[in-house]
């Protein structure tokens, strides 16, 4: 069928423009000689994960346990928690898994691991960790040199912990003013992630993983640091209207909300039926990835959603108005592509304009 019947909202994904993604980051990958390692909190999908391992990728990441569990129960056997996993329940969860795919996750806290060390006591294979680097983002990760080496030097009494590597996330790059301070960004978090690599192979430890990525830094072909193992990167593979921004245009946005036209009540105003809980109200408020509204209305200059109730889209904008009726269907490019696709039960696979595969998102609400 082609697309524009399905009942809306509907998530869309256009195939030509997915396989193009995924090849351009894997050619840049491969250029710099470095393992790609799709962050699949971006889709969700296991489909799609596997894709990307078809197409070159070693593992995935993902954000959560339960996103683990489900990509496992789904074939994938390479899977890295891009994040602290902390508590009992969720350590003993990774231990289960532990027995079927090699899977690792992040720490930054000499209590994390001592955790770790506890609940894996006994266990047939040791946790694999890697530290988090913090690097400019403001978010979790090592900060200090000093802490650094005492997790370290934690790390190697531990009976049951292996330090496999280290990461960091350059999500700092969302906010830089243009392309050439992209680059600063993504040089100075390539250095710091190497200084630390450096220092725990002073302390004994050598590392198999030294991870960085970030989808606005490796969109501009910039050159990977010797060092550096591998590009853990998400929103490359659908993209958004943030990420268009950043690269100029919103060509090679892969994914879309379809959404129909259900009143025009004023000259200006369009309302359409789907809002906060189909969209999201994120928004990207500075630098090269900045947004306007809420979300970018496909195919017409200018139009955007002004604002969303949970359920209604509010759009402002005369020629839009004039040109659509009642009934008719466009097509969001969302601002933040992540949190769009964990609202939605499955995605369309369409093809010149035809539905080719419906896809669940099966990791779709695993917070824990």
């Amino acid at each position: 069928m082609d697309y524009r019947e399905l009942d809306t909202p509907a998530l869309i994904i256009d195939e030509e423009k997915l396989l193009e993604n995924i090849c351009f980051m894997q050619s840049y990958a491969d250029k710099n000689h470095v393992n790609l390692r799709p962050h699949t909190k971006t889709h969700k999908m296991p489909y799609l994960a596997k894709l990307q391992e078809e197409y070159g990728a070693k593992g995935i990441a993902v954000a959560k346990v339960g996103e683990a569990e489900v990509m496992a129960d789904n074939g994938l056997k390479d899977i890295f928690i891009a994040n602290e996993i902390v508590g009992g329940a969720k350590l003993k969860r990774i231990r289960e898994l532990a027995k079927a795919v090699d899977i690792s996750f992040g720490v930054d806290s000499i209590p994390q691991v001592s955790m770790v060390e506890e609940v894996f006591e006994g266990a047939d294979k040791k946790a694999q960790v890697l530290i988090e680097i913090e690097v400019g983002e403001n978010r979790s990760g090592v900060i200090k040199e000093e802490d650094f080496i005492n997790l370290v030097n934690h790390i190697k009494k531990c009976r049951n912990v292996h330090l496999k590597g280290i990461f960091s996330h350059d999500g700092h790059s969302y906010g830089a003013d243009n392309v050439e301070h992209c680059k600063e960004l993504f040089d100075e978090s390539q250095k710091r992630t190497l200084f630390f690599a450096k220092l725990a192979e002073e302390l004994g430890c050598k590392l198999e993983t030294v991870s960085i990525g970030s989808t606005p830094s490796s969109m501009f072909d910039f050159d990977i640091m010797k060092g550096i193992t591998e590009l853990r990167v998400g929103t490359y593979i659908l993209m958004d209207a943030s990420q268009g921004n950043a690269i100029g245009t919103y060509d090679r946005c892969a994914a879309t909300v379809l959404t129909t036209v259900i009143s025009r009540p004023t000259e200006e105003r369009v309302i359409t039926d789907v809002g906060a809980k189909g969209i999201t109200m994120q928004t990207r408020n500075k630098g090269i990835c900045a947004t306007k509204g809420l979300g970018v209305i496909k195919g017409y200059k200018d139009a955007y959603i002004h604002s969303v109730f949970d359920e209604h889209a509010i759009i402002y904008n005369k020629e839009l108005r004039d040109k659509i009726k009642i009934g008719d269907k466009l097509e969001i490019i969302p601002n933040h592509i992540c949190p769009v696709c964990n609202l939605y039960d499955k995605a369309y696979l369409v093809s010149h304009d035809k539905v080719i595969k419906e896809i669940p998102i099966l990791c779709r609400g695993k917070l824990t």
